[in-house]
């Protein structure tokens, strides 16, 4: 299978790191934003062509797919671009930065029938596969998500420590996961509550620093999601699952009760990488012509919740 990728940054590497370990994959190009940048990811990894003009991607002789790691604000024109060139399209998070331009996406997708799935790495996750294993067993039922987003980025640097030609924001793209995430597993395609409030825009970066966001779902569940670039450490996503039959907490792909008891998740699936395991579906679902887990269609109710979550921050 002969794959591309689109943004030479910090997820792409990422997802460079997970094919290694998938057989039968082959990345044949690379399209960056900055020629030097994108030369030396090409060369570090071995991929034979590299551009910083997606089309020129495009026309590589038996491409099939496009991995879209690129900066947020081009993902969707991105997509588009390459599911109307016949290519299946795996979308990193989020799709897009828009409830429009994430509802055009789907529609594109139905109407090119190509493969089209969005990167929302934690439904992959072992840690919180293993709790959704749980739930559709009957064995739990979430009362509350509480959850914790961090980072320290008072500068536009990169998960890498490097500069960024773009602005990060803490609600299209961190608050994007855990949307998703709850909605996921309660099984919810709306809200019956959804309220946001953040703190002052950052006077460069035009940003909120902080955040805080409170949903409901129809079973009643609740999620309490705070969000800063503010906060200097520890860094990354911390959750808690309050049950109604055990609390647990998950840090990427580990996972520990509430006495901080670790739960082997190592036989939830083939890797303990979420990434590995995000992009293993992506490619299962074009070799099996089916509908991907994580599809656009399928994430589509979470971008419309955000959505709803940026019309009340911009009436306040």
């Amino acid at each position: 299978m002969k794959i591309a990728i689109a943004g030479n940054g910090a997820f792409g590497t990422q997802h460079m790191r997970a094919i290694q370990n998938i057989p039968d994959v082959e990345v044949i190009s690379i399209s960056g934003g900055r020629p030097a940048g994108t030369e030396e990811f090409a060369r570090t990894w071995k991929i034979p062509h590299w551009t910083t003009d997606l089309s020129e991607t495009l026309k590589q002789p038996g491409l099939e797919a496009v991995i879209i790691a690129s900066p947020t604000q081009v993902h969707a024109n991105q997509a588009e671009l390459c599911m109307r060139s016949g290519k299946h399209i795996l979308i990193e998070i989020p799709i897009a930065d828009s409830v429009a331009d994430s509802e055009r996406l789907v529609s594109v997708a139905r109407e090119t029938g190509v493969t089209a799935m969005a990167g929302h790495v934690r439904r992959f996750n072992p840690s919180h596969q293993w709790v959704h294993k749980k739930i559709e067993a009957g064995e739990l039922h979430i009362q509350q998500m509480d959850v914790q987003t961090y980072f320290f980025r008072r500068q536009n640097m990169n998960a890498a420590g490097q500069p960024r030609t773009w602005t990060d924001h803490l609600l299209w793209h961190h608050a994007c996961h855990t949307v998703d995430l709850f909605m996921h597993q309660t099984g919810s395609t709306a809200m019956v509550a959804a309220n946001a409030i953040q703190g002052p825009l950052h006077p460069e970066l035009g940003i909120a620093m902080d955040m805080s966001i409170q949903l409901k779902a129809p079973s009643g569940a609740i999620l309490t999601l705070s969000l800063s670039f503010n906060n200097n450490g520890p860094f990354g996503s911390f959750f808690r699952y309050i049950c109604d039959n055990g609390t647990y907490k998950a840090l990427y792909d580990d996972l520990v009760d509430g006495s901080d008891k670790p739960i082997d998740v190592s036989h939830v699936d083939v890797s303990m990488n979420g990434i590995e395991l995000e992009d293993r579906e992506f490619f299962a679902a074009m070799r099996e012509k089916r509908e991907p887990k994580s599809s656009l269609a399928d994430v589509l109710p979470a971008m419309r919740t955000l959505g709803a979550l940026e019309q009340q921050l911009s009436n306040v």
